[in-house]
Order: C-alpha cells, then structure tokens, then sequence
C-alpha cells in the first residue's frame, strides 16, 4: 500500500484546464443508463439530441456511390464544390454569404472551438444568455477563456434578458457575446429586434458576436422567422456565424460543420487552426454536399413531426402536478421545472433505482447548462426526438416516478 501511495503521490499532474473542464451533462449519466439496460430494462432516452428521423435518401445513396481509389485529405477549408453548394444554399433561405465566407469544419463543434481560439486569450471573456448548451463552457475551458453568464428565466420562456443587464457585464476582457438560435436548451426563437439590439450592443463596445444557428430550420409556430445573424447591417467584420448538418439533416455522426464570417482577418486566423487539424471528413463532405439537394419535401415532414411532437410532449407535461415548463418555438428541446431538490441525484435515481414495467427515462440534469452556482438545480432538459406514443409513454413513467422519489 506504501509503494502504491508513492507512486500516486510522484505521478505528473494534470493541467488547471483538464482539472477544469466539465462534464458532459447530456452524457455523463451514461453509465447509469448501460446498467440499467444489463438489467434488462428499456430507457427512454429524453437526454440527448439524436433524431430517430431518418438521414435523406440523396446523402445515403452519394456515400453508397462513392467510386474512390484513395480517401485523400480535403483541402482545409473544404471542398470548394461543398461551400460553393452551401452558399447557394443559405442564399436560398435570403442569408447573405458567399463561398469565400465559409470554412467547413468537424462538426459545428469544431466550428465555435475554433472561433473562441481566434478571437480570446486567456482570461477574455464571453458573455453567454444561460441556461446555454454546456459544451460552450467546455469550448471556452479549453481555449482558456472565461464564461459570463447572464440569465435568463423560465418565467420569461428563457427571453433573451433585458439589453441593460447585457451591457453591465461587459468589461475591458469582453471579446464576444455568443447565442444559440434557436436555443439548445431552451427552445427560445431570438426576435428579430432582439438580434438587432445585440448588433447596437457589438457595435458599440466593438465586441463579436458568435451564433449558433444549427437549428434555423426547426420552428414550429404560425409566422414565425428565424432572422441570420448574417444579415445584420454595419457590423460584417463583428459577427460570426457557427452551422452544422448535423440537426438539419439528421446526419449527426457525419461530424460536419462550418465557420461563416465576412472577417477577413478572422478567416485567415481560423484556417490556421483548420490547417493544423489537416482537413474536415473526406467522405462526410461528399455525402453533405449531396444532402444540399434533399427536396422540401422532406424538411415539411420533418417539421410537421417535431411540432406534433412538441406539442405531445408539452401537453403532457402539464398535466403533471408541479412541473413548470414553457413551449419552445424552435429546435427540439426544453427545460422541464421538476417538483425535486437536486434533477441530477433524480436522474441516476430514475436509472440505478426506478423502473416501471421494466422501463425508466433518461433525462439530462439542467444545472450543467448553467455556469452559475446553484442555478437549474431543478431542472432537467427534455429532448423531443422520439415518437409521440414514446413521448408519452416516457412522461407517463416521469410523472409515476415522481411521486415515488418525493416520498
């Protein structure tokens, strides 16, 4: 035991930034979850954004179809086939960008870890509306730069919080705002005004602003527009844009995204890093720029399905006894308020411990979309990504489950 202690004691430390980097809370129950099947039960997987909707036929059949003699490296930032396609693309939906704009990443992912890499250095900050997809903290932990949450409330369906509480963070470390929109986790639709008065804000204290827009498609509500950050006016060189197939296509393990911005410098500043990565997925792209041709068609149904699902899984929270939750406009997420202390103790709990009928749920505790101390201790983010008789078979066990843990 001696010699073991010595060893440990003498071993090489890790990194302050290692130390500090979260954990995923959409995957860090998984454990839990794999146990739980050992045992023979079914979870319901509220946790995690995969959808069940099946990949279009069009990137299926191009990836099939691929007639190589050598996988080579893709030029580093992108094919110029593909951005030249996705341009058109958003041009099409009336976002202003050009192929020289667009530089494709490994996933949006890869996307904003390269944006906050050139526009920080260590201890600059980021203002972020939270709750906020958690990995934004871990992007920022790994390129040593400091999150400043402003917050916004279930009580207001997560608004973006008056632009006076915005500004008051700022300071001489600020670099960028960033947002997601619509909201990964919230499901919030940032107005058009709304994104204008970041602009005014940008423009004012000469700070970025990064959106995330990977769910631009995904709104469910009557007239309801998603408004580009491209499309701003008089700030081009402030803003940058982070997009993905991942969501859109439902092509989430192609690990495909893209960088967008009219900043020269920044443009140049980000293919250092994308040249240090070598290239984005060869075959990934190919099967992408096929998937640019998908018909309407499909983007109708798949929207009609998530706005019924929806609308399924909200009206049957409600009818839960102490829940709070607020219907998202976009994207196919939610934050759900439970009747419980701690969301986190509750969904292990729901996985070690519960089962009904020998099923049980798997939800992903909110607190980790926060990065203020003690914030969405009661929360829980709900994914909207099965089938309606799933959906409310998963509420159903949620709402028995509850009432057996409070007791």
């Amino acid at each position: 035991m001696q010699i073991c202690t010595s060893i440990i004691k003498h071993m090489p430390t890790i990194s302050n930034k290692g130390r500090n980097m979260p954990e995923s809370p959409i995957r860090k129950l998984a454990p839990y979850a794999d146990i739980a099947k050992q045992k023979g039960h079914k979870v319901y997987h509220l946790n995690i954004g995969q959808p069940d909707i099946k990949t279009p036929e069009v990137a299926i059949e191009a990836v099939k179809n691929i007639d190589l003699s050598i996988i080579e490296y893709s030029p580093s930032a992108g094919y110029e086939s593909y951005r030249k396609k996705l341009a058109k693309f958003y041009q099409r939906q009336n976002v202003n960008v050009n192929p020289e704009d667009i530089i494709v990443t490994t996933g949006g992912s890869e996307a904003l870890l390269f944006a906050l890499a050139t526009i920080t250095d260590p201890g600059d900050e980021i203002i972020i509306p939270e709750p906020f997809y958690a990995n934004y903290h871990a992007f920022a932990s790994s390129t040593s730069a400091t999150v400043v949450p402003v917050i916004s409330t279930i009580e207001t369906g997560f608004a973006l919080p008056s632009i006076e509480d915005v500004e008051k963070l700022i300071t001489s470390k600020t670099k960028a705002i960033l947002i997601c929109n619509p909201g990964n986790p919230t499901g919030y639709l940032y107005s058009e005004a709304e994104i204008k008065q970041l602009a005014s804000l940008i423009k004012k204290h000469d700070l970025y602003l990064i959106a995330d827009e990977v769910y631009r498609e995904f709104l469910y509500d009557g007239d309801d527009e998603h408004f580009s950050v491209m499309n701003l006016e008089d700030v081009d060189q402030n803003v940058i844009m982070v997009d993905s197939v991942s969501k859109r296509y439902s092509m989430c393990g192609a690990r495909i995204g893209c960088l967008v911005t009219k900043n020269k410098m920044v443009l140049a500043t980000v293919m250092k890093f994308a040249q240090a990565r070598l290239s984005p997925p060869t075959i990934e792209q190919i099967a992408c720029e096929a998937a640019i041709d998908t018909p309407q068609s499909y983007f109708d149904e798949v929207i009609s399905e998530y706005k019924s699902r929806r609308d399924t899984l909200i009206t049957e929270l409600n009818k839960i006894e102490g829940v709070i939750v607020t219907k998202p406009k976009g994207a196919f997420y939610c934050i759900a308020q439970l009747p419980i202390d701690n969301s986190e103790d509750f969904a292990q709990w729901l996985l070690e411990s519960y089962n009904l009928n020998g099923e049980t749920v798997m939800v992903a505790p909110a607190a980790g979309f926060y990065s203020t101390p003690g914030m969405g201790l009661n929360q829980v983010r709900i994914a909207y990504v099965l089938n309606k008789k799933d959906l409310i078979t998963a509420v159903n066990i949620l709402k028995e489950a509850l009432l057996v843990y409070n007791k």
